[in-house]
């Protein structure tokens, strides 16, 4: 019996790595080639960081899924055997406010519109699999702090850390909370933390991004319904993703 310690597989990992390496290194490829058997390199929006706030927006794919912590009752379940939730691929769309702090620091917030669908699956004793999908909406505000690396011509690095607040918004959920099925919260907090790659070309700046977020609010909310169908296995969901974003400024 699986332990319901559901870890997200290396290969997702490694091609979410990949990916954003090989956006790197063709943008740096470019640039270099430019630059080589001349001796210089055209410095891109030189003055970038003598303005206080910049505006920009961003695309970015979550790969996201629900953290599982049993219940007691699970131990005594004859029933289901085994119960996780798969990793699944979603979509994001925000803008982005960044403040200048200091020559290292900077303040950033990227409110977002995020469409999730996060599953809960059930594999029985008889072999038999269900399922409880959580298709939602929701409103996000990430409250981040960004520590960027010395510029080297037209490239730079950068770490992020903050948490983001978020609300889920579609109403239509609350008619799926019936007969069992599964019942989540519509409010969530989370730590995130990731990395990312700035590359300033002759009008914009692209900013590919790879981020952690980690949710701290128990999102299981059990009725007197839930509790008594597949459910009552579930102790404790927290939301767990991977996103990728690419940004724009």
């Amino acid at each position: 019996m699986n332990n319901g310690k559901w870890k997200m597989p290396p290969a997702l990992f490694i091609f979410h790595c990949s990916f954003i390496f090989i956006i790197c290194f063709t943008v740096l490829g470019n640039s270099s080639a430019q630059a080589q058997g001349y001796g210089y390199q055209r410095k891109h929006l030189e003055f970038y960081d003598d303005k206080p706030i910049h505006y920009g927006f961003f695309f970015a794919m979550p790969v996201t899924r629900f953290n599982v912590k049993y219940s007691p009752a699970f131990v005594n379940n004859t029933t289901v055997e085994r119960l996780y939730s798969p990793n699944k691929v979603s979509f994001r769309v925000g803008l982005l406010v960044n403040a200048y702090l200091t020559d290292r620091f900077d303040f950033r917030f990227t409110p977002a519109v995020s469409l999730y669908s996060r599953t809960v699956q059930y594999e029985f004793a008889d072999k038999a699999t269900t399922q409880d999908v959580r298709e939602s909406t929701w409103m996000e505000f990430p409250f981040l702090f960004k520590y960027k690396s010395e510029r080297r011509r037209n490239s730079r690095m950068y770490l992020i850390a903050g948490a983001t607040a978020a609300l889920e918004t579609n109403v239509r959920k609350r008619q799926a909370q019936s007969a069992g099925r599964l019942n989540t919260k519509t409010a969530d907090l989370t730590l995130d933390y990731g990395v990312g790659f700035e590359q300033f070309l002759e009008y914009t700046k692209i900013s590919p991004e790879l981020r952690f977020s980690h949710g701290v609010v128990n999102l299981f909310a059990p009725s007197n319904a839930s509790v008594a169908a597949n459910t009552a296995g579930i102790q404790r969901l927290t939301s767990h993703t991977v996103t990728l974003y690419l940004n724009f400024e």
